[in-house]
């Protein structure tokens, strides 16, 4: 009895040390990255605690026989198994996948090279003659998932009206340069980056139409420059800023290949973008990451119909992201008209529009009780409501607190 109950405390010991290997040699790949070591140290360091915690842990599952042949075959398992484990785990760790191709040039698309030190990806689209002084710019979602070749088909139709329209990548998405540290990216940045935009154009004002994360871009214009924007759109807004994504908060469903057993690679990454993205970004490049956050954006539900994003950046998806405290606070001083737009399917929080509604003063709530088959801001019913309210046209508010019957989005 005795002798059973050693064996089996042993297994179960052997058990705990290889479920407890991976999470070791992940906190060991972290540790290294945090302390400095060069991605090839840090990467074979995590790499070898692993190897060594899950040999140990072989060697307490597998009791060593009295017989000398007993303990050679014993050998020979621990080891064969050790190798059919920690082989295909290394390779998968230090070989990276085929990155995917850049996205294609978008017809007309230019290049702004900003005082800033950006270089960003956009396409201007003027009328037969420009009546409106105060130019569109689009301010598309993620952060870090643009569709500049969506996005311009979409918005040039404003330019029935008498605008110019600016529809472009932000910086790190999308066809737009990437940063060496990925902490470089943020809302201050974006906000820079517009202000520099709005001179580089010539333009007094600007007519800002934002989506997703693009409001928190928008708003955040709004609090720093409020005397340089006409009027802003907001379709579909994110959380209200100073909202903070963690970096690497990611679905756990991108942690796992294609056949459902975790895959290291993916693993080492998000461990890295949370403790250090610059050595994350050193682990693996940027079009590496643009598929790392394809595959995020697969794992999330979807609740209503998304378009397919074909300018991803993974970097600024998936590292943290931080605002000024004081940004609410600021916004109670801004004049410029403000149009928050919901529709019966939306990707974001009824909540989060609530927020930006309480904490704005002159804004008004729209709400597209749309066909919840199709993208509700690619349609006419979303462009017909632009147009009204850039235009100074009234637009019909919805006053309520509470999402009306037939809301399908979030709380």
């Amino acid at each position: 009895m005795a002798s059973f109950a050693r064996l089996a405390g042993r297994a179960v010991a052997g058990a705990g040390v290889l479920a407890l290997s991976p999470v070791l040699g992940l906190a060991t790949l972290a540790g290294m990255a945090m302390v400095g070591a060069e991605a090839t140290t840090f990467t074979v360091t995590g790499l070898a605690v692993f190897a060594s915690m899950f040999f140990l842990g072989l060697l307490l599952c597998v009791p060593r026989p009295r017989a000398a042949w007993g303990r050679w075959l014993r050998a020979l398992v621990i080891l064969g198994v050790e190798a059919a484990v920690v082989w295909p785990v290394g390779l998968a760790t230090l070989r990276p996948p085929q990155p995917p191709a850049p996205p294609a040039p978008v017809a007309g698309q230019r290049e702004w090279r900003l005082p800033t030190g950006s270089e960003l990806a956009y396409v201007r689209f003027a009328p037969t003659r420009v009546t409106r002084p105060d130019p569109v710019v689009f301010l598309h979602g993620g952060p870090g998932v643009a569709d500049l070749a969506a996005s311009s088909a979409f918005f040039k139709k404003l330019t029935a009206d008498g605008y110019q329209v600016y529809v472009y990548d932000q910086l790190g998405a999308g066809r737009s340069a990437r940063l060496r540290d990925p902490r470089e990216y943020g809302l201050t940045r974006d906000v820079e980056d517009l202000e520099a935009i709005r001179q580089t154009v010539g333009a007094d004002r600007l007519n800002l139409v934002a989506h997703d994360y693009g409001a928190q871009l928008a708003t955040a214009y709004l609090a720093a420059h409020p005397d340089r924007v006409a009027k802003a759109v907001l379709a579909s807004p994110t959380g209200l800023p100073p909202e903070r994504k963690p970096a690497g908060e990611v679905e756990l469903a991108a942690m796992f290949g294609p056949d459902g057993s975790p895959d290291p690679r993916l693993l080492a990454v998000s461990t890295l973008l949370r403790v250090d993205p610059h050595a994350a970004h050193e682990f693996a490049g940027d079009r590496e990451l643009d598929a790392y956050l394809g595959l995020v954006r697969q794992g999330a539900p979807h609740p209503c119909p998304a378009a397919a994003a074909t300018g991803s950046g993974g970097y600024v998806g998936l590292t943290g992201r931080t605002a000024p405290s004081s940004l609410p606070l600021s916004l109670s001083e801004v004049k410029a008209p403000v149009l928050i737009v919901k529709s019966r399917c939306d990707e974001q929080g009824w909540t989060s529009a609530m927020d930006y509604r309480r904490a704005l003063p002159s804004a008004t709530l729209a709400y597209l009780d749309d066909d919840a088959s199709t993208d509700a801001y690619a349609s006419e019913a979303y462009l017909g409501v632009l147009r009204a309210f850039l235009s100074g046209r009234p637009v019909p508010a919805y006053e309520g607190e509470r999402p009306p019957p037939g809301y399908r989005g979030p709380s």
